[in-house]
């Protein structure tokens, strides 16, 4: 599943500080449509993800009905991206292939 959307760098402070982009609603629910064929438990989607020039995998989190793309520093730095940017992210939403039996 091949998603494209847009939205701001946000912060979340914790013990470290974290960086996401919230996944749009629309794009959410297509998502939670696959989530199931995708999750490989805790309701966490693989995906592959293109900002700017660069590709990376990492897992969406799930938070409040939506979720939520993680940008660690090593993505973030190099794009020169902070709290509050815009941001223009593809993404590929990673199925789990399905266990497959041998007979015989």
């Amino acid at each position: 599943m091949e998603l494209a959307f847009s939205g701001p760098v946000i912060e979340w402070r914790g013990p470290a500080p974290y960086y996401f982009v919230r996944v749009p609603d629309e794009e959410a629910a297509d998502i939670q449509e696959v989530a199931a064929m995708a999750t490989y438990g805790w309701g966490v989607i693989p995906v592959g993800v293109r900002i700017g020039d660069l590709d990376f995998e990492t897992s969406l989190f799930p938070k409040d009905g939506g979720y939520l793309l993680p940008l660690k520093n090593a993505v973030r730095k190099p794009q020169g991206l902070a709290a509050g940017d815009e941001v223009a992210v593809q993404m590929t939403v990673r199925l789990q292939e399905a266990p497959r039996h041998r007979h015989g």
